[in-house]
């Protein structure tokens, strides 16, 4: 293991899945699997304990479920992992309870394994999983009706001091994109694209993209 490699801990209450997803991540070049739990409350202690990037966490555990882990692995100012929750597409409370946690991630269990890779990448490059087919009605549910535009056309007052370029950003990252795809968009380096949206979370005080979508959200800055 590497200092560049991403770690990951994986939480769910049945060990032969774990293994299973421990085996398929452990091959993938700038992974490591640094440790597992079975329950919640020891998710909690083991991110203390192994530091890890990316947590995997499952919802549905005994003794403490997913979302609470969640809620206090991201409000533990020790632990630095950002959480990318694995659920099902029957049970949207379950999105709706993890955005409202704050995970930074959601994928579907029986997605390809090639998907988790991918997901684990993202979130631990910062660029929040939504899947767009559920990323609305999961917003909407979280923050209830959007508020308007405003009537001049101008910036909420909120969003006032962002650059018009830091606009444009959030308005795609509201919309589900990656930075490659706001790159591609806007004809510009991802760098640079990465710069942009690390300013519009430093000048909102918001965490990560999942509370982003969810400020243009309440402020009319979505198409």
């Amino acid at each position: 293991m590497s200092d560049d490699d991403v770690r990951i801990l994986l939480v769910d209450d049945q060990p032969l899945l774990r293994a299973g997803i421990g085996t398929i991540l452990g091959a993938v070049p700038g992974f490591a699997v640094v440790g597992g739990a079975g329950t919640g409350t020891e998710a909690v202690a083991r991110a203390r304990e192994l530091d890890p990037d990316v947590i995997c966490m499952d919802v549905q555990m005994p003794d403490m479920d997913g979302l609470e882990a969640t809620r206090r692995i991201v409000g533990d100012p020790a632990v630095h992992a950002r959480v990318l929750m694995l659920t099902t597409f029957n049970r949207e409370d379950y999105l709706l309870q993890a955005l409202q946690a704050g995970a930074s991630g959601f994928l579907l269990k029986n997605s390809r394994p090639e998907h988790l890779v991918d997901a684990i990448r993202a979130v631990a490059a910062g660029d929040a999983l939504l899947a767009p087919e559920v990323t609305r009605a999961v917003i909407a549910r979280a923050v209830g009706a959007p508020t308007p535009p405003p009537a001049d056309g101008g910036l909420p007052p909120a969003a006032a001091h962002l650059t018009d370029r830091e606009v444009e950003v959030l308005r795609l990252v509201a919309r589900g994109l990656t930075n490659d795809e706001i790159a591609a968009e806007l004809v510009l380096g991802r760098a640079t694209v990465k710069t942009h949206v690390s300013n519009v979370l430093m000048k909102l005080g918001l965490r990560d993209r999942v509370q982003a979508v969810v400020f243009a959200y309440t402020h009319g800055l979505t198409p």
